[in-house]
């Protein structure tokens, strides 16, 4: 057996993919979140588990520096990157959806002008509507681009809505449902196809008895 590599996203899903892990038998037992230490190896030292900020995880598995890993969709849709997405974990479930102050006809030939910490979702999104958009890229407090007219609307993440809505925001259309997968470097597919393998089976039963 050669050990994987896994690449764990930081944030609001990591307690819980941890906790996924953990029922299909797959531990680490010297993780400490506070801690500032960034690698850590399962009891017989078969994985090794990077923890890093979600936007990277993708990256970390393309090259090849992971052989696995596991980050919401939100991410995956936004690097375009190139791995294989195989199984969804039900984990962190919300959805896309285009905001705004006012109700702008999302038809085609029109031009808009599009806040998002995701810009390369935002840019599919329209183009598939026929819809022409200059994207502005946010890192933080989305919601605000509309209220001080720097964008007509905003594609950001949605859990509830509540902060849509306290913001005077109206959701115009859902864009894409999002929760955490695993997704797998290609060529460690190719080369650690039973190794992989067994970690997405150990993962699926989990899945199944949740249902």
């Amino acid at each position: 057996m050669s050990q994987l590599t896994l690449a764990l996203a930081k944030g609001r899903t990591a307690k819980d993919s941890l906790r996924l892990l953990e029922k299909a038998g797959i531990s680490f037992p010297d993780f400490d979140e506070k801690s500032r230490k960034l690698v850590f190896f399962n009891n017989d030292r078969s994985i090794k588990m990077i923890y890093v900020k979600a936007v990277d995880v993708t990256t970390y598995v393309e090259q090849g520096a992971a052989d696995i890993g596991i980050v919401g969709r939100d991410n995956i849709l936004e690097a375009e990157a190139d791995l294989y997405e195989l199984l969804d974990l039900h984990l962190g479930k919300c959805r896309f959806v285009v905001a705004s102050l006012k109700d702008i006809p999302l038809t085609k030939g029109k031009t808009i002008k599009v806040a998002s910490k995701y810009p390369n979702v935002a840019k599919r999104y329209f183009f598939r509507k026929g819809i022409t958009v200059e994207t502005i890229k946010l890192n933080g407090s989305v919601e605000l681009a509309p209220i001080i007219n720097m964008s007509d609307c905003i594609v950001d993440i949605v859990e509830t809505g509540s902060t849509i809505k306290e913001n005077g925001l109206t959701i115009l259309d859902d864009v894409e449902k999002i929760s955490t997968r695993l997704v797998v470097n290609k060529a460690s597919f190719a080369t650690k196809t039973d190794d992989i393998q067994h970690f997405i089976d150990q993962l699926k039963v989990v899945l199944e008895d949740n249902e």
